[in-house]
């Protein structure tokens, strides 16, 4: 709630200096923070062959938020919602009025009941209580930053995409009105991770992730067949069917992705545990457990750095090249290198840690 009042604050006055911006952001970042802790923890709720969809229900609930964000914004800023209680409009250049502070004050309600529900209604598990120094062997744990690697072609792909897409119609396709369609991937690719995680837990999350990151390949191949070549050109119905595609598939990578590492952790540590006593083999399974939630935890944070990778490809790309279409270029060797890592590691017959 403190960064959303700042928020309506800040951008009030013109004059705000940036590193205003630069703290809301960060405080903001705890929001985030917040929902990589709960992914952590949610795990420790369900059975193992539950856990790919509820991770997923969890997730994709929260993702909505993205898409929920551009399609509500440019509504509430152009209309006095809170009245004088939020403070007088804002004057653009042509003489509207604007009611920026709105894009902050707008999540104020159900940021009070969210927290009042959390107060009231969320269970802590003693059971999943550990110090940190339990959930920082994972920095000496190959598998957590391949993970984190395959993660950010999923999440960070989504969040990534959902920052930058309607950047792209604006410069692409100047003739569109990108606030139209900005909401629709966001949309399909929350919606499309609960699917993810009920498929992971029927197939496997690794054949599922494998499959993911080679349409992606296609999907990104397809948006570069049909964007515009120095600005002659192109088919908007064909880039949007297939940016849709892509968010499809990034939201059930995010939920497959997800479902492999209670996996690889109990496979790593059940082979620690051979030839030991009982328990020993129960206090190596409660460490992969807390391994585990640690890694989703922070893959679910380093995931979201695509949110600024992405954005910042395309208009790097733009800027040196006239086009995007070499950050596309550099997209798709990314992706061959999940596979790569998807095929060795999980999926191929004598994987280290099949799942």
């Amino acid at each position: 709630m403190i960064p959303a009042v700042w928020l309506g604050i800040a951008v009030q006055d013109t004059a705000t200096p940036y590193w205003h911006f630069v703290a809301i952001a960060i405080l903001c970042g705890f929001g985030g923070g917040n929902f990589a802790s709960s992914m952590s923890n949610i795990s420790f709720f369900y059975p193992k062959s539950k856990q790919g969809y509820a991770l997923g229900m969890n997730a994709g609930l929260g993702n909505l938020g993205v898409s929920a964000t551009q399609f509500l914004i440019p509504m509430v800023i152009s209309m006095g919602i809170f009245g004088a209680v939020a403070g007088h409009p804002q004057l653009t250049a042509d003489g509207k009025e604007m009611y920026l502070q709105n894009a902050g004050y707008l999540w104020l309600p159900f940021l009070l009941v969210s927290t009042l529900a959390a107060w009231f209604g969320m269970n802590d598990l003693t059971t999943a209580r550990s110090k940190f120094s339990e959930q920082s062997v994972i920095f000496s744990r190959s598998q957590n930053w391949l993970m984190c690697w395959l993660y950010m072609g999923t999440f960070g792909s989504f969040i990534g995409f959902s920052a930058g897409f309607p950047m792209l119609i604006k410069t692409q396709f100047p003739e569109i009105n990108a606030l139209t369609y900005a909401f629709l991937g966001p949309l399909v690719g929350a919606l499309a991770r609960p699917v993810g995680g009920w498929l992971s837990d029927k197939t496997g999350g690794a054949m599922l992730t494998f499959w993911v990151f080679v349409l992606m390949v296609a999907g990104v191949f397809g948006v570069l067949h049909f964007l515009p070549v120095d600005g002659q050109g192109g088919n908007f119905t064909g880039f949007l069917i297939s940016f849709m595609a892509l968010f499809i598939l990034s939201g059930i990578g995010n939920a497959s992705t997800f479902r492999m590492i209670p996996i690889i952790f109990r496979a790593f540590h059940d082979r620690k545990s051979s030839n030991r006593t009982q328990e020993e083999k129960t206090a190596s399974m409660r460490n992969a457990g807390i391994e585990s939630a640690a890694t989703i935890g922070f893959s679910s944070a380093i995931g979201a750095y695509g949110g600024f990778f992405i954005p910042k490809s395309y208009g790097s790309s733009i800027a040196l090249t006239g086009g995007p279409q070499a950050a596309l270029y550099a997209f798709i060797v990314f992706y061959f290198t999940c596979i790569a890592i998807t095929w060795w590691w999980y999926y191929r017959k004598r994987a280290p840690y099949p799942c």
